[in-house]
């Protein structure tokens, strides 16, 4: 929920094993949506991802590598 991590990743470039974003999500809704999200998207959180979750919608910011 600490938008300072997500700047550290991509304004600093900081390395980071991935990101989950929980957006306006009541503290019942977050370890369902944690969950949820792990399941439908661990790799791509393990491969560096930001994902935002919020009521209704997600959001996936894959890892760009450098050629």
């Amino acid at each position: 929920m600490d938008k300072d991590f997500g700047e550290l990743a991509i304004v600093y470039g900081l390395p980071h094993s991935g990101i989950l974003r929980l957006v306006n999500l009541r503290a019942r809704q977050q370890a369902t949506v944690c969950s949820y999200v792990l399941a439908l998207y661990g790799k791509e959180l393990e491969s560096g991802a930001i994902v935002t979750a919020e009521p209704g919608r997600l959001r996936i910011r894959p890892t760009y590598t450098e050629r």
